[in-house]
């Protein structure tokens, strides 16, 4: 009570075009003497209203159980505890109505997220972002909803408003094997490839955003402004930031996260020039799992059962969001254990 704790903010004023009006100088009221703590501060109300862009407000659990997570001594007790979960028991979610996808050819991709090794530091969003040649679209389009990030880091709270758990879960395309937005596009620009990714075509797209509006997951995104361009006219040296082996986005088109699929076919030219055309287990990293930290996120084939992808996904503590949807995401997440030291609990 009685303290009030703020960021200094970015304090820029006169650098160019771009830093003009960016954060706020709070060095005004600090002193050489005592840099970073002042007594005797008054806080008053200006009447004035700032904008702030929370994209993190576009989504939430809504009751759903979509971050699962125990103590360490539950799982121990209860290693398959995510199951009490479902609102669909699982051997009812497998169940299809035709034999597709068939995913007994070839190699077939996945992605296992782990919520106990995640820390929430974004790091996959940035990687994301600069591999994937993803616009900035600036503060007051996110604050319409019309952010482009393909992957994002979903945080929420449990416990008491006094004794809050936090909880972040990063949040990508699932590559459903029964996807939602492939039967609804009326040009087939979504569509299923045989390694179980779901694709883009980007020309075949005119922009009905039907399967956005049919995504559960809300992972697909829609130039409505051609951001790229925007971007070259601002500065023309962001052209040479980006990615060649990554197609630019126009006006008018949803686009998503690929599994880093121009890194999955290097690895096959490589396999078929040097090897027997298999890929071989870790020879493809997404971008997101080349920069977690942690090693939370695990990229691989998951119709190899020795490759790590086919043995975290058959831990207990695997389970699917939404998964009685029975969209059958080829991501999916390990329950969230927590052990917290005796004295801090």
């Amino acid at each position: 009570p009685g303290t009030a704790i703020f960021t200094l903010g970015y304090g820029r004023r006169r650098v160019g075009r771009v830093g003009v009006g960016t954060g706020f100088d709070a060095n005004m009221i600090r002193s050489y003497r005592s840099p970073y703590l002042t007594r005797g501060a008054q806080v008053r109300t200006t009447g004035e209203t700032y904008l702030l862009a929370l994209s993190q407000l576009h989504n939430s659990m809504e009751g759903r159980p979509l971050i699962r997570e125990a103590a360490l001594g539950d799982y121990k007790s209860t290693p398959d505890f995510v199951q009490k979960y479902e609102l669909m028991p699982v051997p009812k979610q497998k169940t299809n109505l035709w034999t597709e996808p068939n995913t007994t050819i070839g190699q077939q991709w996945g992605m296992t997220i782990d919520l106990t090794s995640c820390t929430g530091c974004n790091a996959c969003v940035i990687a994301c972002q600069s591999e994937n040649n993803i616009a900035i679209v600036g503060k007051k389009e996110v604050d319409r909803h019309r952010h482009m990030a393909w992957m994002r880091i979903d945080t929420y709270f449990a416990g008491s408003p006094d004794d809050p758990r936090v909880l972040t879960q990063p949040v990508n395309c699932m590559h459903c094997e029964t996807a939602p937005c492939e039967g609804v596009c009326p040009v087939g620009a979504t569509v299923h490839s045989p390694e179980g990714m779901n694709d883009m075509a980007y020309n075949r797209c005119i922009g009905t955003r039907y399967c956005s509006n049919n995504c559960p997951y809300k992972v697909r995104k829609f130039n409505y402004f051609n951001f790229s361009r925007r971007q070259d006219e601002l500065n023309p040296l962001i052209a040479m930031q980006q990615n060649p082996n990554v197609t630019v986005r126009f006006r008018g088109v949803i686009e998503k996260c690929t599994y880093c699929v121009q890194r999955v076919n290097k690895a096959r030219i490589d396999a078929k020039k040097y090897g027997n055309g298999i890929i071989p287990d870790g020879a493809v990293q997404t971008a997101c799992e080349q920069v977690c930290p942690a090693g939370a996120i695990v990229f691989g084939d998951i119709r190899d059962p020795e490759s790590r992808v086919s043995k975290t996904k058959a831990q207990p503590r695997n389970y699917a969001v939404l998964g009685e949807l029975n969209t059958r995401p080829r991501t999916t997440y390990l329950a969230k254990i927590r052990n917290p030291h005796e004295s801090l609990v």
